[in-house]
């Protein structure tokens, strides 16, 4: 194997694992909502893994000097991890992955100038489609549910957005740093307030820390190592299979089951997704 397919092959692993355990640590979080809340659990998220991040790549180092940007970015990284979690409580992890997909994908396809991508548009709107007769049914998707879950693809478009603006301004390790640590001011104090006891207690921190680690630390630094030793347009096609794995997650760690409907409607996000990352942007 030479040197070059060996890299490709790592950054591939790496962006498998940063997938898997994103979702794997999403699903532990579901667990512990009846324990701590969900504020709770997005507080324990958010703090630990604010300071995982901060100790790894050490943000004081550099001096961004674009802080409005960097603030505006960590409100949004903070407003996504609350809306998904809270529409986790309601609707099915693989369900809300592909409608967070929606708020990225439409940055994508909207910045792009090549008419092709109409047709992935089209695509992400019927997997929508396919979902909203889902809302209307006495035991179909939670409709607040399904609302916070485009609230947190809103709040992601935010974020790449103004992860954009502040990418020249330092490492791409520091500002996700920084950023993690605006979310943690504006969140960490409410969930502390309102569910100071729950988190208080020592047989739960422990879990508190994987799930920052699982949802946050390890694959934010995995995914760093996998775009600096492959394509941008690669990364994304890999990432867009993204709502599949979380669906596998939710079935086997928490046993959620989804429809035809459902899957067909995850098949028509991923490929758009997949239709959006490779067409050429011009």
């Amino acid at each position: 194997m030479s040197a070059i397919n060996r890299q490709y092959l790592i950054a591939v692993i790496c962006v498998l694992v940063a997938m898997i355990t994103i979702q794997s640590g999403a699903s532990l979080a579901k667990q512990l909502f009846q324990q701590v809340g969900v504020l709770g659990t997005i507080t324990y998220r958010v703090g630990f893994a604010a300071i995982m991040l901060c100790l790894v790549f050490k943000p004081w180092r550099n001096k961004p000097e674009q802080l409005p940007s960097i603030v505006v970015y960590g409100l949004c990284l903070g407003g996504m991890n609350t809306a998904f979690y809270f529409a986790i409580e309601r609707i099915p992890i693989g369900i809300a992955v592909a409608l967070e997909f929606v708020g990225p994908l439409m940055v994508a396809i909207f910045s792009s100038k090549n008419r092709v991508d109409l047709l992935w548009a089209f695509m992400a709107i019927i997997g929508l489609v396919l979902l909203l007769p889902d809302l209307r049914a006495a035991d179909g998707l939670d409709p607040l549910g399904f609302i916070l879950a485009l609230g947190a693809g809103a709040c992601w478009a935010g974020y790449i957005l103004f992860g954009k603006r502040t990418g020249e301004s330092g490492s791409s390790g520091a500002i996700v740093a920084l950023g993690m640590l605006v979310a943690a001011v504006a969140i960490v104090p409410f969930g502390i307030a309102i569910h100071f006891d729950e988190l208080m207690n020592v047989a739960l921190i422990p879990t508190g820390i994987g799930i920052a680690l699982l949802s946050s630390a390890l694959p934010y630094s995995l995914e760093m190592i996998a775009l600096r030793k492959m394509p941008s347009q690669s990364f994304s096609i890999l990432m867009s299979v993204e709502p599949a794995i979380a669906a596998l997650a939710g079935f086997i760690i928490l046993g959620e089951l989804l429809t035809l409907w459902h899957w067909l409607a995850i098949a028509l996000v991923i490929s758009a997704s997949i239709g959006t990352a490779a067409t050429p942007k011009s």
